[in-house]
């Protein structure tokens, strides 16, 4: 044969065709990518809660009312190393505590994934 490389229709498994798309042009891409960000629009508004943890500590009851004004908990964390940031419970970034004005913030330094929180 001249010409091994035929060019066939997809088929079904009753054996009927199956329409093929055209590849999708980046001007389409762009206008979904824009329509998706349009169709989030109604929960703009949502509130959400987030939690910024500097650490944590486990200690028995019994350590916990010995505590007084000054008392200083142990955190396990290390000076330097990336708190998490919550959103809704959710653990979706690490970052570092900086100082704004004269209130406490955070930069995000990582994003974290689903799957990636362990």
């Amino acid at each position: 044969m001249a010409d091994d490389n035929l060019d066939l229709p997809d088929l079904a498994d009753d054996g009927t065709q199956v329409p093929v798309e055209a590849p999708k042009r980046s001007d389409q891409m762009m206008d979904e990518e824009e329509k998706s960000a349009a169709d989030l629009a109604p929960v703009f508004d949502v509130p959400v809660n987030i939690s910024a943890v500097l650490g944590k500590a486990h200690i028995d009851v019994n350590s916990l009312l010995k505590l007084t004004s000054g008392s200083v908990v142990e955190l396990d964390r290390k000076i330097g190393e990336a708190i998490d940031i919550f959103v809704n419970n959710r653990l979706v970034a690490r970052g570092e505590v900086v100082v704004v004005d004269d209130r406490l913030g955070v930069t995000m330094t990582e994003i974290i994934k689903d799957g990636d929180a362990g």
